[in-house]
């Protein structure tokens, strides 16, 4: 069974949020161990705020980029099926030669740093048609002013969110913008036993 995806309890974990969300994507509840939940919490929430508070300023990059490296290792030894990269900078971006639309198309997903009033974590489970399917943590409770976003709570275990490519890759700091390319951070998962790839189905080429 496949778990809906959650919203962040605090103000500040996104990061873990979104790393939990996207292994409950990936993969049933039955196949997920204990040891990648308490795993994703332990690395996460690692930033110190202005007054020395532990966890008020979120999740680091170094901590996405470890996690990322874990959760390979994870893989590799057999505990779950996961595949994990880490990107950042200039190849983070969306397009046609885009690492992110390609793992989109292939049944991953992709949890992305990007700018919503600060820096915020948020996952994206598919692609099509010049759109991008968006699981934000961040509970608004409506609507967004802006008409070309779609809000939704009818694909609680995909997406609550629908919104334009265009958004992205954008340099300033503006809602959805990836922002400066130096700091631009994305991770990529996969499930390995459902990841199109060219020697299991025709389709990855069309």
């Amino acid at each position: 069974m496949k778990n809906r995806l959650h919203y962040q309890i605090s103000e500040y974990d996104c990061g873990p949020t979104s790393m939990l969300n996207a292994i409950s994507y990936l993969f049933q509840r039955e196949e997920i161990p204990p040891e990648i939940i308490r795993n994703i919490m332990l690395y996460c929430l690692d930033c110190y705020s202005t007054e020395g508070v532990a966890g008020k300023s979120g999740t680091s990059r170094a901590a996405m980029m470890f996690l990322s490296n874990w959760l390979n290792g994870f893989g590799r030894i057999g505990q779950l099926p996961v595949t994990s990269r880490y990107l950042d900078s200039k190849s983070v971006y969306f397009g046609r030669e885009s690492y992110i639309n390609d793992a989109l198309r292939r049944g991953g997903v992709v949890v992305l740093r990007l700018f919503y009033d600060e820096w915020h974590y948020v996952l994206l489970t598919g692609e099509k048609d010049g759109r991008i399917y968006m699981f934000d943590p961040y509970d608004r409770g409506g609507p967004f002013e802006e008409k070309d976003i779609i809000w939704t709570m009818e694909h609680p275990k995909e997406y609550n969110c629908i919104v334009p490519e265009t958004y992205f890759n954008r340099e300033e700091l503006s809602l959805y913008a990836l922002g400066p390319v130096e700091g631009r951070e994305a991770v990529l998962l996969f499930n390995n036993k459902t990841e199109l790839t060219p020697d299991k189905t025709i389709e990855y080429f069309i």
